[in-house]
């Protein structure tokens, strides 16, 4: 028989109860969607200083099952028909992605001596698993990208919610169903999502478990065969979690680079952010959609950070989500393209 992993036991453990505590005090001061932001900022702070931290897959995959099952039972028949204005959408998405992505590597490139592939992988807005995997693939600065990434990560799922809050407050509705589901449901619900999202990770889908639990659960809740939300405290924990593996991503690393990855991950944050506000604007002014739950949508955060954002605001969760998993589908294609484009000709 093997013998449990005492060490890495003790490290979720320790960031779990970081994470909780920093949860806790976010919540006493009332900042907003507090078990998320507060643990990330809490483990961030904890991993910097040099705490051994970890969160394992497993906890992670069921972090983005449950949040994907709470997701997938706000959608009713009347959230899917303001889908006819998603392709539009879709559109200014694109335009004001490339148009950021653009900026932010010339940015890199000149301002902080970047050379191209570190300053595309930098600036890429999100699918960080693919990204790293491209860095370590072509043995690229990997500790100065995932440091930039993870800095853009933290400060948008930070900063998003007190920034809609105090600019348009939340709107107070509850876009989940009034009844818990029940535990054979719920059991049922987990079950064929896993099967779901282990199938999407083999056709390398991105935010597979996620979006498997979310297509699984809006099934269900819409044929009536599974209806209900998840219990608060259950969310509660997940969002905890989600903060937590934000915040296990800054490693020790020299406090110089340190210093100078967060820095070009702030410029590429703000750059991002610019293009993100001018195209909800323009989507606003268009199509005639919110500007708050546009504003989430575009905002380059991480897709299970910003929709769990929007779902606790009251913002249409499904609408935001489907633009994330739009991004990271365009940024599959998007990223090669600029590599290719970044490499010395023979």
């Amino acid at each position: 028989m093997t013998r449990p992993d005492l060490r890495g036991l003790r490290e979720l453990a320790v960031t779990l109860g970081i994470g909780a505590l920093g949860a806790g005090l976010f919540w006493l001061v009332g900042f907003p969607v507090a078990a998320l932001t507060g643990s990330a900022v809490a483990v961030s702070a904890a991993g910097i200083a040099g705490v051994r931290l970890r969160v394992p897959d497993w906890l992670r995959n069921l972090t983005f099952l449950t949040l994907g099952i709470n997701i997938g039972s706000s959608v009713t028949p009347e959230l899917l028909a303001t889908a006819a204005a998603w392709p539009g959408s879709f559109v200014i998405l694109s335009v004001t992605l490339i148009a950021a992505l653009y900026t932010s590597r010339t940015m890199l490139e000149r301002g902080f001596g970047y050379d191209r592939p570190t300053a595309i992988l930098s600036s890429t807005p999100g699918h960080l698993s693919y990204v790293l995997g491209l860095a370590a693939d072509g043995r690229y600065d990997i500790v100065t990208i995932s440091i930039a990434q993870s800095t853009r990560v933290l400060v948008l799922t930070v900063c998003v919610p007190p920034a809609i809050a105090l600019l348009f407050g939340a709107t107070g509705i509850d876009m989940l169903p009034a009844t818990v589901v029940s535990i054979p449901h719920g059991i049922g619900l987990y079950a064929v999502s896993a099967l779901l999202g282990y199938a999407f990770v083999r056709l390398r889908v991105p935010a597979a478990y996620l979006l498997a639990a979310m297509a699984i659960s809006a099934a269900g809740h819409l044929s009536e065969l599974a209806p209900g939300r998840m219990p608060t405290g259950l969310i509660t924990g997940a969002l905890v979690v989600m903060g937590a593996l934000i915040g296990t991503r800054f490693r020790g690393t020299s406090v110089a680079k340190f210093r100078a990855a967060v820095l070009a991950g702030l410029a590429v944050t703000g750059v991002m952010l610019v293009f993100a506000i001018l195209g909800a604007v323009a989507v606003m002014a268009l199509l005639g959609l919110p500007l708050a739950t546009m504003i989430v949508a575009f905002a380059p955060g991480g897709v299970e950070a910003m929709a769990a954002i929007a779902l606790q605001l009251g913002l249409d969760p499904a609408f935001v989500a489907g633009h994330h998993i739009f991004r990271l589908v365009l940024l599959t294609f998007l990223v090669p393209m600029l590599m290719h484009q970044g490499r010395a000709p023979p």
